[in-house]
């Protein structure tokens, strides 16, 4: 609330904004969806031409109604134009050679110069409408950029034209990790990009991140941040996600079920490396097991499904994310997976907070780390390494078994997870909102 007992206004600055699909869409979109129920009235600036890989018209049921939304236009090229460009397909073996030479020395360029990555390209429009909005009669006492692509953090020191507008910087993932497993960059991009984080955050009143070791390694990353103003908001489930009558799993098959974007830090090899020891072991068994990949497979991890239909492994591709939560409900289990790679012990999956209200048992494959501490402290299910293939094939075998024997009992029972229900999450973002813009209301005296 504003001292004239006003709503405080909130200009949302986020790429990832419906009819644009996947899981990053989500934290924004909640939040202005929930955002009035705490005196917020949210705005929003996103892209007008996203290149993205995946579009999905369900979400924009859940944007508000009369929502003034800001949209400025990329000079992206298409999502498939811009994976070319940023993908070197050549190898050691084939960069000597003279076209293929040039081609990845092109590459390599290209990736240099989009710092901190592509949507780089996004930002001198989106800065444009930014500015164009501080020096407006509509200026909002908040700009929360939400990330990634952490280009968009590049517009946070333009608050500054507006004296008393507070800068709210939101991690959805980190930017260190996305630095090294997504940027593909070279030696100096990712200097670089070190540099601007380091810079940009100092013109934050407030940090919010989505898992407390996110916290703890941006503190330790940046020595100079104030600890008191980076707050840690998880992700969450909103129930209005969920159909009144979800199925039941079927009776002839066990089934388990992945939703979401199998990729480096998702890697799915050991979950197929236990499936394949499964069968070898015991190929009767095993064939009761139907195995689902809901979502998108990066071209990198695409070679560990080759052949694994034999094994039951279904590739179903992209739903919308209406029909994925029904898909989930009809499997006896659903998967949460993450890959051996620096960051991951840091990261929760958004999913695993849907599935808490879905009320299936969860299997997570994943590295000691923040995902796991996670399903054991809410009792979601299971949690093996993804490395320990043989382990990860016992329990499959233990599940068949019980399953075909009639024993089979879902054995979760999710405990103190109301608070993260996506309403009372916009309140933690809402008290996070209110101390930024009196900070920097006191600062603009």
């Amino acid at each position: 609330m504003r001292g004239d007992g006003s709503p405080l206004r909130v200009l949302l600055v986020s790429y990832a904004w419906p009819p644009t699909g996947g899981v990053g869409t989500g934290r924004a979109l909640k939040l202005a969806k929930y955002a009035a129920d705490h005196h917020i009235r949210p705005s929003v600036l996103t892209v007008s031409n996203p290149s993205v890989p995946l579009m999905d018209p369900s979400l924009l049921r859940d944007v508000p109604a009369g929502i003034d939304v800001i949209r400025a236009r990329t000079l992206e090229p298409g999502y498939a134009s811009k994976a070319a460009v940023w993908r070197d397909n050549s190898t050691p073996a084939t960069r000597g050679r003279g076209g293929l030479r040039l081609k990845s020395r092109i590459l390599s360029l290209a990736r240099q110069l989009l710092v901190p990555d592509p949507q780089v390209l996004w930002l001198p429009a989106a800065a444009a409408a930014l500015a164009r909005r501080l020096r407006s009669p509509d200026a909002d006492d908040v700009v929360f950029i939400t990330a990634p692509p952490f280009s968009s953090f590049l517009a946070g020191p333009l608050t500054r034209l507006r004296r008393g507008t507070a800068l709210v910087l939101d991690y959805r993932d980190e930017w260190s990790t996305v630095r090294s497993s997504f940027e593909m960059s070279g030696r100096l991009a990712a200097f670089a990009g070190a540099v601007l984080e380091r810079r940009v955050v100092r013109y934050a009143h407030a940090i919010t991140v989505a898992t407390v070791a996110f916290r703890a390694h941006l503190l330790a990353d940046i020595p100079h941040l104030d600890p008191s103003r980076v707050h840690v908001i998880p992700n969450g489930y909103d129930p209005d996600d969920f159909p009144p009558a979800l199925p039941d799993p079927p009776s002839d098959r066990f089934v388990l079920t992945y939703a979401g974007t199998i990729y480096r830090l998702t890697s799915a090899r050991g979950l197929l490396a236990a499936v394949r020891l499964l069968h070898e072991r015991n190929p009767d068994l095993a064939r009761r097991l139907h195995v689902r990949f809901i979502g998108r497979i990066v071209e990198t991890e695409a070679d560990a499904f080759d052949g694994m239909e034999r094994y039951g492994v279904e590739r179903v591709g992209f739903l919308p994310k209406d029909q994925v939560m029904p898909e989930l409900a009809a499997s006896h289990m659903a998967l949460v997976l993450h890959a051996h790679a620096a960051g991951t012990e840091r990261i929760y999956p958004a999913k695993a907070f849907e599935l808490m209200h879905l009320g299936r048992p969860v299997l997570a494959i994943t590295p000691r780390g923040v995902l796991w501490d996670l399903v054991e402290q809410h009792h979601l299910g299971h949690v093996f390494d993804p490395d320990d293939a043989p382990a990860i094939a016992a329990f499959l075998d233990r599940s068949l078994r019980d399953f075909c024997g009639g024993r089979y009992v879902p054995d979760v029972a999710a405990v103190d997870t109301e608070r993260f229900h996506r309403r009372a999450l916009a309140g933690e973002f809402a008290a996070v909102f209110r101390t930024a813009a009196d900070l920097a209301r006191a600062n603009a005296v």
